[in-house]
């Protein structure tokens, strides 16, 4: 069991990486697919498996190799960025809360509600972080801050807590199927 809670963990920190090199690019932040393997990572390991693998991807990137979306090292979680990336952490953790659940397959409604009610508190944390941290290192008003680094990607992040929590929701059905 230990082996196969590695192996997880460091699949959805793979999953994180190639989410960041899957990008729509739009200054300051572009649009990437990591919070998308996040949430799947709370929704379907829970949340020690979500934070960990969250945590790998972050400490990756802060030794330098180049998982984030403009590359590696300090630097990155010194600028624009990185306020949305250090908000990745606790988000990963909110995100678990859902895959923690028990009985996901016996109560496929109730889960669902509960990835999307976690999902969007992730995503809000996510700005919560990201936001002020974007106008404080770029010297932003709240007003600017809030348009440049938030509401272009409100739509895409309501799409991104949507597809995880029917996949997540899915994949509980269909592996259900095995155990029958």
């Amino acid at each position: 069991m230990q082996q196969k809670r590695i192996l997880l963990t460091a699949l959805f920190s793979a999953l994180v990486i190639v989410g960041a090199y899957i990008r729509i690019p739009l200054p300051p932040v572009p649009i990437t697919l990591q919070t998308l393997f996040v949430l799947l990572a709370g929704f379907l390991g829970g949340t020690r498996m979500a934070v960990a693998s969250t945590a790998i991807y972050l400490l990756l990137g802060m030794v330098g190799l180049p998982v984030f979306t403009s590359g590696g090292g300090l630097g990155i979680l010194f600028g624009p960025t990185g306020g949305f990336l250090l908000g990745l952490l606790p988000a990963s953790l909110l995100a678990g809360i859902a895959g923690n659940m028990k009985q996901k397959s016996e109560r496929p409604k109730r889960y669902l509600l509960l990835c999307i009610l976690t999902g969007l508190a992730a995503t809000i944390t996510v700005y919560l972080v990201g936001v002020p941290y974007l106008k404080y290192t770029r010297s932003l008003s709240w007003q600017t801050a809030l348009k440049v680094g938030m509401l272009p990607f409100l739509i895409g992040d309501l799409l991104k807590v949507a597809a995880a929590a029917h996949l997540a929701k899915t994949f509980h059905e269909r592996t259900e199927q095995f155990k029958a």
